[in-house]
């Protein structure tokens, strides 16, 4: 794992995602059959990992998984505020508990290593992005999808209707997490 704020604020957990990326490599795994991933905020370290890498011209991994990835710190998505209703777990106010639990004084919300949504995502590895339709992250997972897209990154966006932030996570009781955990099995397999 990496550490979590309050305790530890940027740039803990995103130098963390760095350091255990290294381990990865130090061990004489060929980056290209290594697959990272996340669920919201997890996401959006996997993200900030792989531009970092891309920007410090080092070789990326063979594809990145996102759940429910959180990608915009703003909170500037609709569903934010629509989705509240129905997603039991995510609500904006708790977001902005988050955020300034994990961002240092006057650091800016759009930085991109702490909002994705808004880093350079040319050279980006092929991803894919699993998003519940009821959930408050949706607009955060189909703006970045986007964004990825006018990148000419491979992107696949899965829209799983009714469902709730991170569900896959669910998978031993729930048949649609099962069904997700599947489908990011087939595309690690098909990129690696």
């Amino acid at each position: 794992g990496y550490r979590l704020a309050p305790e530890h604020s940027f740039p803990a957990a995103y130098d963390d995602v760095l350091t255990a990326w290294r381990f990865l490599r130090n061990q004489n795994i060929p980056a290209a059959h290594i697959a990272i991933g996340g669920d919201s905020a997890g996401a959006g370290l996997t993200v900030a990992l792989i531009t970092r890498l891309r920007d410090a011209h080092e070789k990326l991994p063979g594809c990145a998984w996102l759940i429910s990835p959180w990608t915009d710190l703003t909170m500037s998505g609709s569903t934010v505020f629509t989705k509240e209703a129905v997603d039991p777990l995510i609500h904006k106010q708790y977001l902005n508990e988050l955020a300034d639990a994990y961002l240092p004084a006057g650091m800016d919300r759009n930085d991109p290593r702490v909002s994705p949504l808004y880093a350079d995502l040319k050279g980006f590895t092929p991803t894919l992005i699993q998003v519940g339709s009821a959930e408050t992250l949706l607009d955060d997972a189909t703006r970045f999808a986007a964004v990825a897209g006018a990148a000419d990154v491979r992107v696949t966006l899965e829209i799983w209707p009714h469902m709730i932030h991170a569900w896959p996570l669910w998978n031993a009781h729930l048949e649609p997490g099962r069904r997700a955990l599947a489908s990011a099995g087939a595309f690690i397999r098909e990129n690696l």
